[in-house]
């Protein structure tokens, strides 16, 4: 569990997330890769962020993919977030004893808008204005319970979440490397990357 990883759902601009994650893999105490990605698209409108064993993330998250391609066909659009939720949370549920994943799933569709979906090691599924997840999400509960505003611009949003995760950073010997954030709303998917040595910590504007 050795990273940090978030969404936060923002109602302004339209509504949408922005979810974000640091880049350290690590095995045991050696860093594996520093630079990898730990947020991962499952559909046009759905990602997911990926925690705990890395090789059963992205096995669930293949699954998923497969399973949502063709509920997408049969439907003739995209699903809704809370629909790949549930398939995330029933393959962990099912396989708790087996895996070690900590999911956090996050999007944006036409009947909820943007949605945060929590699913914790062994399986659960909460919905929640932002969630939190990894070895650095600890150190920073209190700087996001103290600045997150439900109504948030797209770019607030994306500042609140870049701060947040570099604090985590900053503190947490697991989390490192680059900062890496996704935003979906009714637009679409849109990737940044802010490099490690352009971080804006200490946050700003604090």
């Amino acid at each position: 569990m050795g990273t940090t990883i978030m969404a936060v759902k923002y109602d302004g601009d339209g509504g949408g997330v922005v979810m974000g994650a640091d880049s350290r893999t690590s095995t045991g105490s050696y860093v594996a890769n520093r630079v990898s990605d730990k947020i991962t698209p499952v559909c046009g409108n759905v990602a997911v962020c990926r925690s705990g064993s890395a090789a059963d993330t992205q096995a669930l998250t293949d699954y998923v993919k497969l399973f949502v391609n063709q509920h997408s066909i049969e439907l003739g659009q995209d699903p809704e977030v809370k629909t790949v939720s549930y398939l995330f949370n029933k393959l962990n549920y099912s396989n708790k004893n087996n895996l070690s994943a900590g999911l956090i799933v996050g999007g944006w569709d036409k009947y909820n808008k943007g949605s945060v979906w929590t699913i914790p090691l062994g399986g659960g599924m909460v919905e929640q204005p932002f969630s939190l997840g990894g070895s650095g999400s600890g150190y920073i509960y209190g700087y996001c319970d103290a600045n997150y505003r439900p109504d948030m611009t797209q770019a607030e949003c994306e500042e609140f979440v870049r701060n947040a995760v570099s604090l985590a950073m900053s503190r947490d010997g697991s989390s490192g490397g680059v900062v890496r954030t996704m935003t979906i709303n009714q637009n679409g998917m849109e990737k940044k990357y802010t490099p490690g040595d352009k971080l804006p910590y200490p946050p700003e504007g604090n």
